[in-house]
């Protein structure tokens, strides 16, 4: 599986795994099918004789419902979708895929946007021939639509299947004390993040991923208003790991 390193807006580097071609096909044909039963049912079904009284003969109107009508509204759905669920279409939702951005932002209406208009090159006039070429040819798994929004499609299922629980054995609070009970601000993805963190700096132990540890422990410190911390900063955020999920299991 190929992976990319994105180095966050806090100057922390993640390592993610790059959504397959399969599983962007996947998706894309999920996103068709959703879209098409809705098409069906609001526009053809209930619109369908309105939209043919008013044509009275004429094939203009016909044109537009039944040709340029579906394309703009499959380039909606997929600019909405991915605004309003984070980067996640119905069928990436489904395959645990998500759009990202490379430089660490969060996508804004603008990426989205591009990525939705560049769907006809990409898939619809080419039958998505020119997708999957791009996708599986360029380092970073991208279509057209994301290398000129400067973004890519991440795999989702290794949070999914990766539970904190596994990370360190605790078994419940009746012999483990939290020392740090404000970890509950906190959330679960918060969690995966000191995690990777954590590895990146025992796999790749270089003054970069030393620093990185120091930034998030400052902002850690900072956000659960923690006056002083433990000289061993990789022990600090195993502590904070193990205290979340003591308190929250």
């Amino acid at each position: 599986m190929n992976t990319i390193e994105i180095r966050t807006t806090q100057n922390v580097v993640i390592e993610y795994e790059l959504a397959s071609l399969r599983e962007r096909i996947l998706a894309f044909l999920l996103d068709l099918l959703i879209f098409g039963m809705l098409y069906l049912v609001i526009v053809l079904l209930l619109l369908g004789p309105i939209i043919r009284s008013l044509s009275s003969g004429g094939s203009l109107l016909l044109t537009v419902v039944y040709q340029i009508l579906p394309i703009g509204g499959f380039m909606a759905y997929h600019l909405v979708s991915e605004i309003v669920a984070n980067g996640q279409t119905w069928g990436k939702r489904t395959m645990g895929v998500r759009v990202v951005r490379l430089d660490g932002k969060e996508p804004g209406l603008s990426d989205h946007l591009l990525r939705a208009v560049f769907l006809i090159v990409d898939f619809i006039f080419s039958a998505g021939v020119f997708a999957a070429l791009l996708i599986s040819s360029s380092l970073k798994n991208q279509r057209l639509g994301d290398m000129t929004a400067n973004t890519t499609v991440i795999r989702l299922q290794q949070n999914l299947s990766f539970r904190l629980s596994d990370i360190l054995n605790i078994a419940s609070l009746d012999d483990y004390e939290p020392h740090y009970p404000q970890v509950t601000q906190l959330t679960e993805d918060d969690m995966l993040l000191i995690k990777q963190v954590i590895t990146r700096y025992r796999n790749h132990h270089n003054p970069a991923h030393a620093q990185a540890v120091q930034e998030l422990v400052a902002r850690l410190q900072e956000v659960l208003g923690i006056q002083q911390v433990p000289g061993d900063k990789v022990e600090f955020l195993k502590t904070l790991i193990r205290d979340y999920i003591v308190i929250t299991r």
